[in-house]
């Protein structure tokens, strides 16, 4: 099956289309001529051009929750002409199975999902206990759904690109010349996966005095969290949420001695930049999705109510972030950088 070209229906969210990664690194290895093409939401195109494995990135058009019939027709059948030999479709949804369908590939893998029997027609069901992480499950779909041994799972890993990092570096008005702690304070499913911004402010106080630059990043959503966590601080560290592109954070966030993150898509992506990297859960859980590298400290309090994926804490105390302390945080900076040394 050499020169032949795949459609990759890319997830929504950024932290998985990191996870997706390792499936395009098993599918080159299995067919090295093949040209991945994957159709992935625009705020995620700048993840999937820092995999060499990609051929090509293609905009999905459709927001969350947009079904759209007609145009998903239409946009099916205007790659009828790429012709692709077969199509992955990451997402569960019916939806996300429908354009493979209208640009008639001929095979179409997935799991099952939202009863997809007439959409797909190569049908993966997912056994939880085999395939506990999620990037378990994308790396699945490199094989047929009788494929009973998965092998070893690559390891996500982005490109940085060098001139654009120094030029962000001088847009930014930013430098490299003291160590960098760069703190992403938000997560995009909501507030129980994010640690308090009191918390962070005690933090950026600690690594302050030792003279690190604070650098905060995430989307604009995220501005009024690090607002507030450089209020609470007295006014320490750079608010870049919002103000850079994600290329430029990507680039960014490389230079960074450590990361300190929430669950979220910026966690995975400083996975896959290689950065030494605090990940820090409270509804949500390490077995699932978990920073996929071997320079991370993970930190969950493991109560009894976590995880319980709630976008909101169900019991109204977020308890498994709000006692998790600043200086449990620092100890496994510390183990980390000790272990660099």
């Amino acid at each position: 099956m050499s020169a032949q070209k795949f459609l990759i229906i890319a997830p929504s969210w950024i932290g998985d289309c990191v996870m997706a990664q390792p499936l395009f690194a098993l599918l080159r290895q299995r067919y090295p001529d093949a040209a991945l093409h994957v159709f992935a939401p625009k705020w995620s195109m700048a993840v999937l051009k820092r995999m060499p494995e990609v051929a090509e990135v293609i905009e999905n058009p459709f927001g969350h929750g947009d079904v759209k019939l007609w145009q998903r027709y239409l946009c099916g059948r205007s790659l009828r002409a790429a012709g692709y030999a077969r199509a992955i479709v990451l997402p569960g949804s019916l939806k996300s199975a429908l354009v493979p369908f209208f640009a008639k590939i001929p095979v179409r893998s997935g799991f099952l999902g939202e009863s997809r029997y007439a959409l797909l027609n190569e049908i993966h069901h997912l056994d939880e206990t085999r395939l506990p992480r999620m990037v378990d499950r994308f790396a699945a779909l490199a094989f047929s759904p009788q494929h009973d041994t998965l092998p070893e799972v690559p390891r996500p890993a982005l490109t940085v690109n060098r001139e654009e990092q120094t030029r962000s570096l001088q847009n930014f008005a930013l430098n490299d010349a003291r160590p960098i702690a760069a703190f992403c304070p938000g997560a995009e499913y909501g507030a129980a996966k994010r640690w308090p911004p009191h918390h962070f402010a005690e933090l950026a106080k600690m690594y302050a005095e030792k003279g690190y630059q604070i650098w905060y990043f995430g989307s604009h959503k995220d501005a009024d969290i690090a607002a507030q966590i450089i209020t609470f601080s007295g006014g320490i560290g750079t608010n870049l949420c919002g103000k850079t592109s994600l290329d430029e954070a990507i680039d960014l966030l490389a230079l960074a001695k450590v990361v300190v993150c929430n669950d979220s898509g910026l966690m995975h992506v400083a996975a896959a930049l290689g950065c030494r990297l605090v990940a820090l859960y409270g509804s949500s859980s390490p077995d699932h999705t978990p920073p996929l590298t071997d320079r991370a400290k993970i930190i969950s309090l493991n109560l009894d109510c976590s995880p319980c994926f709630e976008r909101t804490c169900p019991l109204g105390h977020t308890d498994c972030l709000e006692k998790l302390q600043p200086q449990q945080v620092a100890a496994a900076i510390e183990d980390l950088l000790t272990e660099a040394a």
